[in-house]
């Protein structure tokens, strides 16, 4: 690729938006030509428009609003209206990023014109095939020219998979650059504490929103109850803002919140940012939260029965405990008695560089592969 070389950004969900804010930010300082798609897949103009405005983004140039709807529905509807945008502006690489449905559909369609597709955050996996994430993830990178993976053992999954090894880039994850560069905004910016009566250091935060947890109700109550009964045991606190897909599904199943957690709103990205940044423990389903805490140096217990992270498992950030209402209690407190003091192993915070650099799109900034 030479100097100047359009680049189509796709994207359509919150976590997507943090983690190729980066990317976006470098084409602006190197003046590459780029376009953003957002598929609209999780579009809430409320807090889409807040996440752009937060992390200074220009608005996306196309918007499919594509919406809710199965997964194959999801993933049919977005698959000619990418294609449409590719067939106008003929980019030479497309990228995606992660898991989603969009991610799919963005790679697909780019792989059947001629574009390079750049697949950013590849080589996860969880092994668990039951995931539509990881159906994804696999399909992605299969389809993908450039495999931007952020760690060493991502880049093995890679190669175990028969993926050649030109293909394949070890870069560090650009959350890193986003949790680095708005870390201290968020803590300039954000009263989110204030707004809640919270104290730093004297709450649990709680996420949960994955299918295979909350469209099951016993899971859902079963992941419930074991994070009432540690906020008991441990007198603290416990905060949840409630994803819409969780909140429909509470509503549906007449689950009551047990009185020890208090729901809250989904939150921007400054404010859970602080609100990842000063809890004292993190439980979640959610794999970039995962992420997010081990950066942060909070430490997290999931309520999964498997990760697509264990780099935070294999630093000490992070524990796979399942949904059991014992096994939260006591994954929960073996976090809180452990030492914090683990490294980080997602890199140093330049990853947008490198795969800008990888690419050879803009000037070349000289920057190193890393190893997680």
């Amino acid at each position: 690729m030479t100097d100047g070389t359009t680049v189509t950004i796709v994207l359509g969900t919150r976590p997507e938006i943090i983690k190729l804010a980066p990317v976006i930010d470098a084409c602006e300082e190197r003046g590459i030509a780029y376009s953003v798609v957002h598929t609209g897949q999780h579009y809430s103009e409320e807090l889409d428009t807040v996440f752009f405005d937060q992390l200074e983004l220009p608005t996306p140039d196309h918007n499919l609003g594509v919406g809710s709807g199965s997964q194959s529905e999801q993933t049919g509807a977005m698959i000619p209206a990418i294609e449409a945008v590719l067939l106008d502006e003929q980019p030479e690489l497309v990228l995606v990023q992660g898991d989603t449905n969009s991610v799919l559909a963005g790679a697909i369609a780019a792989s059947k014109l001629e574009c390079e597709v750049g697949h950013v955050e590849a080589g996860l996996r969880s092994f668990d095939r039951s995931m539509p994430e990881e159906v994804n993830r696999v399909l992605a990178d299969h389809a993908a020219d450039y495999l931007f993976a952020p760690t060493e053992q991502a880049a093995n999954y890679l190669h175990e998979e028969g993926i050649p090894d030109e293909r394949v880039h070890i870069t560090g994850n650009t959350i890193v650059d986003s949790v680095m560069g708005y870390r201290d905004l968020a803590a300039e910016k954000s009263a989110v504490l204030d707004e809640l009566g919270l104290d730093a250091g004297e709450f649990c935060l709680l996420t949960a929103h994955r299918a295979e947890n909350v469209d099951d109700r016993e899971r859902f109550e079963s992941l419930l109850d074991g994070v009432a009964r540690f906020a008991r045991e441990s007198d603290l606190d416990v905060v949840y803002p409630v994803h819409p897909r969780a909140a429909e599904r509470l509503a549906a199943f007449d689950i009551g919140m047990p009185a020890e957690i208090t729901p809250i709103d989904s939150q921007d990205f400054l404010d859970f940012l602080r609100l990842e940044s000063t809890a004292t423990l993190v439980l979640t389903d959610s794999g970039g939260v995962q992420e997010e805490t081990c950066i942060l140096g909070t430490p997290c217990v999931t309520l999964r029965d498997n990760t697509e992270r264990p780099e935070t498992v294999d630093v000490g950030a992070n524990r796979v405990i399942g949904i059991g209402p014992e096994s939260i209690v006591a994954g929960a407190r073996e976090a809180l008695d452990s030492p914090n003091d683990w490294e980080n192993p997602f890199g140093d915070g330049r990853s947008a560089e490198r795969i800008l650099d990888i690419a050879n799109l803009g000037p070349t900034t000289s920057v190193e592969e890393v190893c997680g």
